[in-house]
């Protein structure tokens, strides 16, 4: 949905970076795409006339479309639907360059194609009333689901220790965060000025929550994965209060999900444990809760300090130590993940033979049991890969053939590897560019304000998630280098000296309505949360750090020659496009304009939710399972 907002803004003919620009040749058939660049975009100009702007839109209303129809209707939440959004996100992901290659973007591309996997193959067949859908290899590919949160939430934990970041092990990271992050909620500049000893706390329960509950994941004991998969949603919901993260922490809860039953959901009581089983569910509880707690408080010297009503706390281990424990623990994760894999697929065969009734239901459901099963066996072995990323030994260790797998399928995007806040920005401010317009070089510099990340001093910290506003965010990382290590910068600049509207559309006002500046420049400055006991109305303070663009002009020779070199000079769409899409896309970009990404994704979703609310055929649940 969120795409939607800035396709041509951002990769139209007239955007900041033109997805035609590093679009491969025109494919002439399925087999040249996939030996390529897989991109829809590249059938596009033969079988519809469609520019690559033109194709772009088409794939994100597309992908908008089926979302919407998907949710609203249970029967059309199958294989074919989720294949073909996987299929729209992976061709746009393909041309969108650096503002679409963050790690919740191939994040979801592994949770679309696992979705194709889990969903069912229904073949757009209504689902009768009262029926259910479920096969018995449903277990093994949902298995698969777990197995990506394993590997997404244990990575995020380890590199921030394995970054050798200062803050990180000193327990101060969380000093910086809340100010430092990308864009920030209102509710940031509160956590901010919480007491040291709770953020140094935070940072342990972090690395508590990220490293340690995962492996119960795997346990056999259902209250342990609940436990888990419950504090990934809590932490998950801490982030989203406080961080504009975009739809990434609505993804991982959805993940964690997986860990639940529809018991859980629907809140029902189970069964009282037999009384072979009880005492040894109790020894379990003591050894994982009991270990739990013994191990956080032995390695980060947690003591309480009853004269300040405070939690002390500090690392109690060493890089060497940290070492030692990956050696040991991802042959460890690896072979728990082999082995529950393995009993998962056992259970379904089990299923299959016994509690299907007829030869042929039987026979159906041990298929499914097979191929899914050798299919999550291939699909686990390529993510070894991208697991053993934080411990090359493990890495090297695999057999020559899975790291074939895995090459062989790296540019459809089916595993990667994950390591979200390895490092902690901001220490001493965070860094932001403040873009400068004037008519004259020595007087009359208007700034340009975006639409969400901090400019203002004034402006209080948006609300904008699950909407992620690109530009904005990529300004944030622009911010941490300079413009040289950012080429894309000055191509946002050379459409602000032709007050270039698509361009516009994603800042927030254009000081220059009338007409374009003469001279451009760029400032970096140091931005801090105001004190907690400022009584004015500003939210932020800032300083001046250096010269960030130095003044330009639009005929500067450097900068045109530039400019030349990347191919957006005077670059012009052609709109005489003929055919039925291109007049119909454009006739929708005409009356539907610049939406505002946050207001169009909870109005789509909360009306996608009263449509599936009112209706009894798309409730989620029919039938118990």
């Amino acid at each position: 949905m969120h795409l939607v907002c800035f396709p041509t803004g951002l990769y139209g003919d007239n955007g900041i970076l033109p997805a035609k620009l590093v679009l491969h040749e025109e494919a002439k058939s399925l087999q040249e795409l996939l030996d390529g660049q897989p991109t829809l975009l590249r059938l596009f100009p033969s079988s519809l006339g469609l520019r690559a702007e033109q194709g772009l839109e088409l794939l994100c209303l597309g992908g908008m479309a089926f979302s919407f129809v998907a949710m609203i209707s249970r029967s059309q939440r199958n294989s074919i639907i989720f294949a073909l959004l996987w299929a729209f996100y992976l061709s746009i992901f393909q041309v969108g360059q650096t503002f679409l290659w963050f790690q919740w973007d191939i994040l979801l591309l592994e949770v679309g194609f696992l979705s194709i996997l889990v969903s069912p193959l229904n073949l757009l067949l209504s689902v009768q009333k009262g029926s259910s859908s479920y096969h018995q290899h449903d277990s093994i590919t949902l298995w698969l689901v777990r197995w990506l949160l394993f590997r997404l939430m244990f990575a995020s934990g380890v590199v921030k220790l394995t970054s050798q970041c200062p803050t990180w092990w000193g327990l101060t990271a969380m000093n910086y965060h809340y100010e430092s992050q990308c864009i920030p909620t209102p509710l940031a500049w509160y956590f901010h000025h919480l007491p040291e000893w709770f953020q140094k706390l935070s940072v342990v329960a972090t690395y508590i929550i990220e490293i340690a509950l995962p492996l119960l994941f795997f346990s056999p004991v259902r209250c342990h994965r609940i436990f888990a998969a419950l504090s990934q949603v809590f932490l998950m919901g801490l982030i989203i209060l406080t961080g504009n993260y975009n739809f990434f922490n609505l993804l991982t809860i959805v993940l964690a999900l997986s860990l639940l039953d529809d018991n859980f959901i629907r809140r029902l009581l189970f069964k009282p444990p037999t009384a072979l089983w009880r005492p040894l569910r109790w020894a379990l509880h003591l050894l994982v809760w009991g270990g739990l707690l013994y191990w956080s408080v032995r390695l980060f010297s947690l003591k309480v300090n009853l004269r300040s009503f405070s939690i002390e706390s500090e690392v109690a281990f060493t890089s060497r130590d940290l070492d030692r424990f990956l050696q040991a623990c991802v042959p460890l994760t690896i072979w728990i993940g082999a082995l529950s894999l393995l009993w998962e697929i056992i259970k379904a065969g089990i299923r299959a033979l016994y509690v299907q009734k007829g030869v042929s239901s039987k026979v159906a459901h041990l298929l499914g049991v097979v191929l899914f099963g050798a299919a999550a066996f291939a699909m686990f072995a390529i993510s070894l890969v991208d697991h053993t990323v934080i411990e090359q030994r493990s890495q090297q260790a695999l057999w020559p053939v899975v790291r074939q797998w895995h090459q062989n399928t790296r540019n459809f995007e089916i595993t990667s590897s994950y390591g979200l806040f390895r490092r902690m920005t901001g220490v001493g401010g965070r860094p932001e560019v403040i873009v400068e317009g004037s008519m004259h070089m020595d007087h009359g510099w208007k700034e340009y304000n975006f639409l969400y990340k901090p400019g203002n001093l004034s402006t209080p910290p948006p609300l904008v998630a699950p909407h992620q506003p690109r530009l904005d965010w990529q300004m944030w990382f622009a911010a941490l280098g300079s413009y040289q290590h950012n080429p894309w910068f000055l191509n946002l600049v050379y459409r602000l000296f032709h007050n270039q509207p698509e361009v516009l559309e994603l800042m927030a006002e254009n000081p220059f309505p009338d007409e374009s500046p003469t001279y451009i420049r760029a400032t970096l400055y140091h931005y801090h949360f105001t004190e907690s006991d400022h009584s004015g109305g500003e939210w932020w303070r800032r300083e001046r750090i250096s010269e960030y663009l130095p003044v330009i002009t639009k005929s500067e020779p450097s900068f045109i020659n530039y400019i030349t070199q990347t191919g957006i000079y005077n670059v012009r769409p052609s709109d005489d496009s003929s055919g039925t899409v291109p007049v119909i896309l454009r006739w929708l970009r005409a009356h539907i304009g610049q939406m505002s990404g946050f207001s169009a994704c909870l109005s789509l979703f909360f009306s996608a939710l009263c449509l599936t609310l009112l209706d009894p055929s798309t409730r989620i649940f029919s039938s118990p399972q």
